[in-house]
């Protein structure tokens, strides 16, 4: 999350993490792909973060699978984070 005075601050600012962060892990690529949103709400436990919304003619299962469950997530079990 980035504090910054217009979306596009906020997208520079991605952006150049995303270059740094590349530069860590070497079989990382930044695809050039970075988004905002305006964070209205205080924040708050409940407070929205992100939101993404898209039209589809995809039946909910198959949208889940084409967009967030494609097998190649890189993903870890909740239940092995450590505790706050």
């Amino acid at each position: 999350m980035w504090h910054a005075p217009s979306p596009e601050a906020a997208i520079a600012k991605a952006e150049e993490e995303a270059e740094e962060y590349v530069e860590i892990f070497d079989n990382d690529t930044y695809i050039g792909v970075a988004q905002s949103y305006w964070i209205y709400d205080e924040l708050r436990n409940g407070a929205e973060v992100f939101s993404l919304m898209r039209d589809s003619t995809l039946e909910p299962d198959e949208y889940v699978k084409t967009f967030f469950r494609t097998g190649a997530e890189h993903e870890g079990d909740v239940s092995e984070s450590p505790e706050p």
